[in-house]
């Protein structure tokens, strides 16, 4: 397989490095890496400059989308790419040596258009003993060759079939580009046009938790945008045909849920923290929800930080 493999940076250098170095040493070696970096400022242009002199046995090519806006950055890394296969890694995530075979043999084996796999979060020693026992940043995981449900679709670590990417406009609307949630929306759009996107179980990376996000109010922002995007891919006809109808029932049921949610919290603080904080996720990714019929977007990537 003719595999390009794509990452879109921002401001994250020895996350970056450390990845390149797992990816030199692939059991399948890609026919190229891809970097677009997001910062303006090139930060990522050293630690590509250093991997190319340590040595890989291919071209790694590096550019700056410098406009603030993931959606751009990843269209830019399929315009420079020319593999029939197109993976792409998250610059903060770390891939073990069979990972990428491991994708190709999956897609290929299930005659798939596209395969994706977990991520498996790495929440450190020091984190505290709530976040540690809530498991709040874990993939949902399926068996190997299940077909994908829409609303399980994302990015982090998958291989598509570069002609899905290349047969229309740009593949990421950059409507979603400072509020993320450009992922879902693409791939559902691919379902929703007939392409079959399977998982592979065994493609683990790992995706160590950095400390800025071992807190409460990370997790709540994150599980507030993810119930943005739900409501926006819904809205969209992404996840099917929705009638006037069906939208006032994911108006009211998100209303509802998030009442009984914020009710739930309360009752179960005191059988622990991380047990709380679960329903206090509920019912934050439920008021993401409402908040799209109000007309407000949280733009996790809109700051200077993300």
């Amino acid at each position: 397989m003719n595999i390009s493999l794509c990452i879109a940076t921002y401001r994250r250098p020895e996350r970056l490095a450390a990845l390149l170095d797992d990816l030199v040493r692939q059991q399948l070696l890609p026919n190229e890496i891809v970097v677009v970096d997001n910062d303006a400022a090139g930060s990522a242009r050293a630690v590509v400059e250093q991997r190319r002199k340590l040595g890989a046995a291919f071209p790694i090519y590096y550019d700056i989308q410098p406009v603030k806006n993931i959606s751009l950055t990843r269209n830019r890394t399929v315009e420079l790419a020319n593999g029939d296969w197109i993976a792409f890694i998250d610059d903060d995530e770390r891939a073990p040596a069979a990972w990428l075979k491991q994708l190709a043999e999956t897609v290929t084996r299930c005659s798939a258009d596209g395969v994706l796999g977990p991520v498996q979060p790495v929440v450190p020693a020091y984190a505290p003993a709530w976040i540690r026992k809530g498991d709040f940043y874990a993939w949902a995981r399926m068996q190997t060759g299940a077909v994908i449900p829409l609303n399980k679709l994302r990015f982090g670590n998958v291989l598509l079939h570069g002609a899905l990417l290349r047969d229309g406009p740009a593949p990421f609307d950059q409507g979603y580009g400072l509020t993320g949630g450009e992922d879902g929306d693409l791939l559902c759009r691919l379902v929703r046009r007939g392409a079959r996107i399977v998982w592979c179980d065994e493609a683990v990376v790992h995706e160590p938790v950095e400390a800025a996000r071992l807190s409460l109010r990370w997790l709540l922002l994150r599980a507030l945008r993810g119930g943005q995007d739900f409501a926006r891919h819904k809205l969209a006809g992404r996840l099917g045909d929705l009638t006037t109808a069906g939208r006032a029932r994911l108006f009211l049921r998100a209303l509802v849920q998030s009442t009984i949610a914020g009710g739930l919290a309360l009752l179960s603080w005191p059988f622990g923290r991380h047990r709380a904080v679960y329903w206090l996720l509920k019912a934050s990714a439920n008021l993401g929800k409402i908040s799209i019929f109000l007309g407000w977007h949280y733009q996790e990537y809109g700051s200077k930080a993300a």
